[in-house]
């Protein structure tokens, strides 16, 4: 996977990684501010460099973080800039989790 432990996106400083598939890979960081731990998501670098799946993620990220259920994970904040784009949410620690975005 490609980003190393100890690397910071934003505020976020990355701790480990947590598996990866097609949209992307998952990492776990830290959060400073409230000091806890967080899933991160981050897209492909072909997604965030292409408009329309860009708009798509925009999209599903602002009704995720509209969503409160016990079943979904809550989403803290999405980070989008040029040629990259990454999800931060509820970091769930369970051996069934699938993260599908």
């Amino acid at each position: 996977m490609g980003i190393q432990s100890g690397t910071l996106l934003g505020p976020y400083e990355i701790v480990s990684a947590i598996g990866a598939g097609g949209m992307g890979e998952v990492y776990r960081a830290r959060d400073p501010k409230p000091g806890r731990d967080v899933a991160i998501k981050v897209l492909p670098e072909a997604f965030a460099s292409d408009t329309a799946r860009m708009a798509r993620f925009q999209r599903k990220a602002k009704v995720l973080a509209s969503l409160s259920h016990r079943n979904i994970a809550t989403i803290y904040d999405s980070k989008i800039r040029a040629q990259a784009a990454a999800l931060v949410m509820e970091l769930v620690a369970s051996p069934f989790l699938a993260i599908c975005f």
